[in-house]
């Protein structure tokens, strides 16, 4: 029987040892050219392995969620220890069988930002006590199109005031 040890490409750079049979490893190959695969970025370089990194960027987030008939006590105090919990929520607005909450997240891309926004609501719901809604709605932009909606009369106000409010 043999025994597999995973051991990550750092750890085996550290050690100065290779893996020769592992694909998309970094390392010298017996001719002495260096070995990767062009889907795995090197250090210092993007996703396509073409520069640098993309340094994260602000999106604004909004969060819309419905279910069943909540008591608009339980949902208020739900949503007001969630921006306890995570201060970087702007504004939530209520009502008893919805909500909506935005705020702003720094993220590298869209789809890092969309991904932990739709994880927010179920990942702190137990410990939130928010009701066991769905999401229902997401919109996710950057904020050079936020700025620009507003300055033209379009897209949600400014997110103020900051705080949990009624519908």
């Amino acid at each position: 029987m043999a025994v597999v040890r995973r051991v990550r490409p750092e750890a085996a750079a550290s050690r100065g040892g290779t893996n020769p049979g592992a694909r998309g490893l970094r390392g010298p190959r017996a001719d002495g050219a260096e070995r990767s695969l062009a889907s795995v970025p090197g250090p210092g370089a993007g996703t396509d392995g073409s520069g640098p990194v993309d340094l994260p960027r602000l999106w604004h987030v909004t969060l819309s969620v419905s279910g069943r008939e909540v008591p608009l006590k339980e949902v208020r105090r739900g949503l007001e220890q969630l921006a306890h919990d995570h201060p970087f929520l702007l504004t939530s607005r209520y009502a008893g069988d919805h909500a909506e909450i935005r705020y702003w997240e720094e993220a590298r891309d869209l789809h890092d930002a969309a991904a932990v926004a739709l994880r927010l609501w179920g990942e702190h719901r137990r410990t939130a006590g928010l009701p066991p809604w769905e999401i229902v709605g997401l919109e996710v932009i950057d904020r050079e199109t936020y700025h620009q909606r507003v300055a033209e009369g379009y897209g949600p106000p400014p997110a103020v005031p900051v705080g949990v409010h009624p519908f």
